[in-house]
């Protein structure tokens, strides 16, 4: 109601002008109008700054997005739990004719090879530095192709859709994975059983931690780099051990990544 007192006033006031005035007001330059809208230079000024600070934004992300795309390029921060609650570091195996081991008496495709333990389940690669996780994902192009050649019997949980696949022979991972995978892993089945790399030792060091004594992921770098003192040798491997040296500690607790429970 104020408001609308306030206009009449005005209006009142506005037929009341002396000539003086109107003279006055004459001299006044109304601002440019576009179409029948009245833009101030002010506003005109302000738009265009925004114009350019999103342009500055466009070409800030495209020139940040090719290095993030470098950087992710590798095993990834451990923070997943997948469901493996062993009580203690489980019995390894090695697999014939390989340098990998798997664990016979878990209820999981659970592996050891170059210093990690690998697990693959829902159609996911894990792997990480101990025997409980937590696990970080692995992209089905960086795994490692001795552990793609293990044979089809050493999984303990195989998934359905190795069902009919030779128990001697490796999975068929190119026609799971389809050829766009096939042809960036070329060769990933060509053994040369004269040149198979020693197995890497078991770390042992962790039959000491179970239940309440199982270090937490702040922990786990710092008591393996002291007491396991194998250099891992595929590349991947080396970046992650590289990675969890020199990264800060992460807290909080690991994020849920899968179902499978090892026995």
């Amino acid at each position: 109601m104020r408001h609308v007192m306030r206009g009449v006033l005005v209006t009142a006031k506005a037929t009341t002008l002396s000539e003086g005035e109107l003279s006055s007001m004459d001299q006044f330059q109304c601002p440019p109008r576009v179409g029948s809208v009245t833009v101030s230079s002010t506003e005109s000024s302000g738009r265009l700054m925004r114009y350019w600070w999103l342009i500055g934004l466009v070409l800030l992300l495209c020139t940040a997005a090719p290095a993030a795309a470098q950087i992710s390029i590798g095993i990834g921060v451990p923070s997943l739990e997948i469901g493996i609650h062993l009580p203690a570091l489980p019995r390894l195996t090695i697999v014939p004719g390989s340098p990998v081991y798997y664990a016979p008496r878990v209820d999981s495709n659970f592996f050891f090879y170059d210093g990690m333990y690998w697990v693959y389940q829902g159609d996911n690669w894990y792997s990480s530095s101990w025997y409980n996780g937590p696990w970080a994902a692995v992209d089905p192009n960086l795994v490692p192709v001795f552990i793609l050649r293990v044979p089809v019997r050493y999984y303990r949980h195989p998934p359905t859709h190795f069902r009919g696949w030779a128990p001697s022979a490796p999975p068929r991972w190119g026609e799971h994975w389809g050829s766009s995978w096939e042809q960036k892993r070329s060769g990933w089945n060509q053994v040369d059983r004269r040149h198979l790399p020693p197995a890497a030792p078991v770390p042992t060091y962790q039959r000491q931690y179970t239940g309440k004594r199982y270090p937490t992921p702040q922990q786990q770098p710092v008591l393996h780099s002291q007491k396991y003192k194998y250099q891992p040798r595929e590349p991947v491997v080396q970046r992650y051990y590289q990675q969890q040296h020199a990264a800060p500690p992460q807290h909080g607790q690991p994020q849920r990544g899968g179902q499978e429970k090892g026995r």
